[in-house]
């Protein structure tokens, strides 16, 4: 009998690609038919009309559809084939690939640009400051309108800086019979702790409150409090990770809360594909800024190196956004570790009641999806089902395999 095709019931899709795939590969298509057009219009114009410098401006832009290009085509063949079997982790790195492409592209963009412009540095040519200043100014529109439909309904914030404080939900209401405590986790600048405030009840005795937390692997811990005036502050420190149920016990009353801790957005999550198309448009349109003001200053003080200086310069600025490109793309091409707190965070969770991770392996498949390998040691019965429910609150984790070793 033919078994090809058929899915087991234990086996699971491998479907990687962004939550935006569809609406980023939209958007993609809709600025390669602008550049494209633009890029006839200018060799069209520039041959109708002998404008050599409006053909150069022409085929500067056909290099950039044609990155563009490749980014639509890649987001095409990553959602055609994201069921595709012979992708064992899916297509979802498809992108980073496309991406690290777009960077090489870029890089060899910005070496292009420096050569010419130190060249003309040491031999000037004569500028036609009547077409160049209006191309370049055309340019940098259509520049514009491309980042403006790349960017659309892009609302997830990159490489911002985050505090703890924010990761956390970390203040927890308690009713009491004669009103409302505030339960927090204070940790500005310190090691964190509980704290009770005062709400619209009184602030109870020290001694008569208790914080009993209670751990996903069952392990609990009590904590006393201590009298600082304005609130209760718990004697002991709060381990980390901050995920658990915790009972506060007031007098005779007991209040149970929950805590749990939520990953942040950062480099794995970045959609690389979508960056490099950004970036080829932004980094055309500050060369198209640089362009202009040298051409001005060129055409009113007779600084005619000012043209090849802004080129020196737009080249620099290029080179680095290509660099900045590569080095991310091409280490999760060779499944670098994407986010070494997350990886802290799995350690902290395992290790939390005992257990040891014996060895990890972190990398990313897609954007915002993960992949892991760990292998736990344990000297209690447990099962890989255990570990992967306790794991289940970093969502990232979309592909999760976990070894389990009994130790003496």
């Amino acid at each position: 009998m033919n078994n090809i095709g058929k899915i087991s019931p234990l086996a699971h899709r491998h479907v990687f690609i962004g939550v935006d795939h569809k609406e980023s590969e939209s958007r993609t298509w809709k600025v390669v038919w602008l550049c494209g057009a633009m890029m006839i219009l200018e060799i069209a114009g520039g041959i109708w009309f002998g404008s050599i410098a409006l053909v150069a401006d022409g085929l500067h832009m056909s290099t950039h559809a044609g990155a563009l290009l490749l980014a639509a085509l890649a987001y095409s063949f990553a959602r055609k084939h994201k069921d595709d079997p012979r992708f064992s982790f899916g297509t979802g790195k498809l992108g980073d690939l496309a991406g690290f492409t777009s960077a090489i592209i870029l890089a060899m963009i910005a070496l292009l640009i420096f050569y010419e412009a130190v060249r003309r540095v040491f031999s000037p040519v004569p500028i036609h400051f009547a077409e160049a200043i209006p191309i370049a100014g055309l340019g940098l529109c259509v520049n514009i309108a491309s980042a403006w439909l790349l960017s659309g309904g892009n609302h997830h914030g990159h490489g911002h800086g985050h505090s703890h404080g924010a990761e956390h939900d970390e203040s927890r209401p308690i009713e009491t019979a004669t009103g409302r405590l505030v339960l927090d986790v204070f940790e500005d600048g310190v090691p964190p702790r509980f704290r009770l405030y005062a709400d619209t009840a009184a602030l109870p005795n020290a001694q008569q409150a208790v914080i009993e937390t209670v751990r996903p692997g069952g392990s609990a811990q009590v904590f006393l409090m201590a009298d600082k005036g304005a609130y209760l502050e718990s004697v002991d420190e709060i381990p980390e990770p901050h995920a658990f149920a915790a009972n506060v016990k007031i007098g005779g009353q007991v209040s149970r809360v929950i805590f749990a801790e939520h990953e942040h957005a950062g480099a794995a999550d970045r959609d690389n594909n979508m960056r490099a198309a950004v970036v080829h448009v932004v980094a055309d349109a500050a060369v198209s800024v640089l362009v202009i003001v040298g051409l001005i200053l060129a055409k009113i003080f007779f600084w005619l190196w000012m043209d090849p200086l802004a080129g020196i310069i737009g080249a620099c600025v290029i080179a680095n956004w290509a660099y900045g490109l590569i080095r991310d793309t091409g280490s999760i091409l060779l499944d670098m570790n994407p986010d070494q707190d997350l990886a802290e965070q799995l350690r902290q969770t395992i290790e939390a009641d005992g257990d040891q991770l014996a060895d990890l392996h972190l990398w990313r498949l897609g954007p915002g999806h993960l992949g892991a390998i760990m292998s736990v040691g344990t000297k209690r019965e447990r099962g890989a089902a255990y570990y992967k429910a306790k794991l289940a609150r970093f969502q990232s984790l979309s592909h999760l395999t976990v070894e389990v070793q009994p130790i003496a």
